[in-house]
């Protein structure tokens, strides 16, 4: 569908240099090295390497592992296998995961006999992150532009070029470039500044119109979410396609630029900020260059597709990097509710991927649909720890396959 031929270019510069002179002789102890003749000096110790962003563990150390009512989760585990199933290393664990019955005590037995836990792991080796939520919004709109509702949700534009990396070299899986065409040569895509609604990309293509600038910026953050219609319709839409321009977040630019605290940097308290100054609200959603295109859904019923391409699942359905975590295994999450800071230690399944969620241990809990569940998720900005749980016979190295 896409060009094969694009692909990255690489360029090193390697700049050798060495001593024409002696220095001064030193007037007390130096750790600094003296070159007693013209080659250069010995080279520092090389730098540390990145620790294993995943370490076997036991099951007495995955925190609250006893805790947690693991029959919950067996709805998401099924929906996991859905996909899982189809590779090999799955296909046993899924199939006898299918025949147990909901309950606690004989799914515990079913992981601690047929999984090993995997500690997760940051390059510097510290093995908490950052967790935060998101949910499914509902928003008021219109088929039909108007006064009320000027504010447009769209879908892919014709000229935006995206090539899966992975398909030209394996290496690179889980990388996508996304771009434009100026002739031969690709460019990238237009940023959100640039995305106005005069720009010709956009030209036919808003799916639905709706009433509040700030709470579509917050649906591009969730990725999915329902629009009601006057009617009393509602359309569910999804992620489909973003601009290629790194997340960056508008929560983080109010507090460098002294307009909020870090506390206050809520999603609550940045629509609260946004309705204050409206004459700055281009302003702050142009910090955050990237932007999301949808696509309609159907209602299932249930929650939202998520990248794996099964319904999400409240409280159960995790968002992570699928470049440390494979999408759809199971993970367990130690962190703490927002607000409370009550324990929060449950079975999650990883579902779902996010344009902000980049790092081995960094996540983000689905809290499900509506106002109760963005309460949750606008304020959850917790520590966590995270396991991943793989079928016994496979290892990180062969999970990434």
């Amino acid at each position: 569908m896409f060009p094969r031929q694009l692909a990255p270019a690489l360029g090193a510069l390697l700049v050798l240099a060495g001593c024409t002179q002696l220095p001064p002789a030193p007037t007390k102890p130096d750790a600094q090295c003296v070159c007693a003749v013209c080659p250069a000096c010995p080279a520092a110790a090389p730098p540390k390497p990145p620790a294993k962003p995943l370490q076997e563990a036991r099951w007495e150390g995955v925190k609250g592992w006893n805790d947690d009512n693991l029959a919950e989760a067996h709805g998401a585990l099924l929906a996991s296998c859905g996909v899982l199933t189809k590779q090999p290393a799955w296909r046993d664990v899924c199939e006898e995961a299918r025949t147990l019955p909901a309950e606690n005590a004989v799914l515990r037995v079913f992981f601690e006999t047929r999984f090993r836990p995997w500690r997760v792991v940051n390059p510097d080796e510290s093995t908490e992150g950052l967790v935060t939520g998101y949910y499914e919004p509902l928003l008021r709109g219109s088929r039909e532009r108007s006064k009320s509702f000027a504010h447009a949700i769209y879908g892919v534009p014709d000229d935006l070029l995206v090539v899966d990396l992975g398909e030209l070299y394996p290496e690179l899986k889980n990388f996508r470039l996304r771009g434009r065409l100026e002739g031969r040569k690709v460019v990238p895509y237009w940023s959100r500044a640039e995305l106005t609604p005069q720009a010709p990309a956009l030209a036919g293509k808003a799916l639905l119109w709706v009433a509040d600038p700030i709470e579509l910026f917050f649906l591009q953050v969730q990725g999915s979410g329902r629009v009601e219609l006057a009617d009393g319709r509602r359309v569910r839409v999804g992620y489909a396609e973003q601009n290629g321009h790194p997340y960056q977040s508008i929560g983080r630019w109010l507090v460098e630029q002294g307009e909020l605290k870090l506390e206050q940097a809520s999603m609550q308290g940045i629509q609260d900020w946004a309705r204050a100054n409206p004459r700055r609200l281009n302003e702050l959603l142009n910090a955050n260059p990237s932007f999301v295109f949808f696509r309609e859904l159907p209602d299932n019923g249930g929650g939202p597709p998520g990248a794996l391409g099964v319904p999400l699942v409240p409280g159960r359905s995790l968002a992570v990097d699928p470049r440390t975590i494979p999408l759809g295994a199971p993970v367990f999450l130690a962190t703490t509710q927002p607000v409370s800071g009550r324990p929060l230690r449950r079975l999650m399944m990883a579902q779902d991927t996010g344009g902000a969620i980049k790092g081995a241990v960094r996540a983000d809990f689905f809290w499900g649909f509506g106002a109760e569940a963005g309460a949750q998720a606008g304020r959850m900005r917790q520590k966590g720890e995270m396991w991943l749980l793989l079928p016994g016979a496979l290892t990180p190295d062969n999970a990434a396959k």
